[in-house]
């Protein structure tokens, strides 16, 4: 007998989601309260572990604090992430609704524009626009967004073919709304729990893509993010374990979370799965 509620928002591995969520966001929010200052500076002995007085995580070869660094690397991190979806899905939500409302030279045109950006390797296009252009956070942004709206024009653009036909969208035509109102006002609110669904595995996305870049020394050095602790802790892994291991436990947490919560999320909203969840 299953004892957990029924709704898909109230599974076990949804509600982790939620909470590993939520304690981002207090983090988030309350970085300066919680740990005000630099991160960057030097506190106390290098190489402390985990667990020691006043310093849980330990700190670094530097002997700069890591919960500090990982307590700032959160809002850093999630900060880039939020920026692309914002851009990935404004973009994506605007193609989508042109190709599949209107169809013909305009749905063909931008299908092919998608085509082809799905097409090149997104890491690795990634990583030669920043390498291009300077480091800095507004760059990360542009390079991981240029690769994450293709999915979300398809997911309008095909659920918009389907709406567009339908009689009550018909009747507005006739009443005398314009393309833009219908659009807008009755087209696009029935495209947007896909697009939610989307979006929090977007964010994943865009988490673990920034990570690797400031893996790679290509982040913006204007704060730490999770990525740059990851990466400056490896050269002594077998020694200060705890170094790479910490960054590298937030950034599987926090993608296993979107995941999870966007799993939830589409069994909520879509009504395919609306069936398998009744008692």
């Amino acid at each position: 007998m299953n004892f957990w509620p029924n709704h898909p928002l109230l599974r076990p591995p949804v509600i982790f989601g939620f909470v590993v969520l939520a304690a981002l966001a207090f983090l988030v929010i309350f970085a300066d309260l919680i740990y005000p200052g630099d991160p960057w500076r030097m506190v106390a002995r290098p190489n402390l572990p985990p667990l020691s007085p006043g310093f849980p995580a330990g700190t670094d070869m530097l002997g700069r604090d890591l919960t500090a660094g990982l307590v700032h690397g959160s809002r850093a991190t999630l900060a880039v992430a939020v920026s692309v979806v914002a851009f990935a899905v404004s973009l994506g939500v605007t193609l989508g609704l042109l190709a599949g409302y209107f169809g013909e030279i305009a749905d063909e045109l931008i299908i092919r524009i998608t085509e082809f950006f799905q097409t090149i390797p997104g890491f690795l296009l990634t990583i030669m626009i920043v390498a291009i252009l300077s480091p800095t956070r507004w760059t990360v942004v542009f390079a991981i967004a240029l690769i994450s709206w293709p999915p979300i024009v398809r997911i309008v653009r095909a659920e918009v073919l389907s709406i567009r036909r339908l009689d009550w969208v018909r009747a507005a035509r006739v009443s005398g709304l314009s393309h833009l109102r219908i659009a807008i006002l009755h087209v696009l609110p029935n495209v947007l729990p896909q697009v939610v669904v989307q979006a929090s595995l977007l964010i994943a996305g865009a988490v673990m893509i920034e990570s690797g870049i400031s893996f790679l020394g290509l982040g913006s050095r204007d704060s730490v993010s999770w990525g740059f602790l990851l990466a400056s802790g490896r050269t002594s892994f077998s020694v200060n374990w705890w170094l790479s291991t910490l960054p590298g436990l937030a950034i599987f947490l926090t993608v296993l979370a979107f995941n999870l919560v966007g799993d939830g999320l589409e069994r909520w909203l879509d009504p395919k799965h609306a069936g398998r969840h009744q008692p």
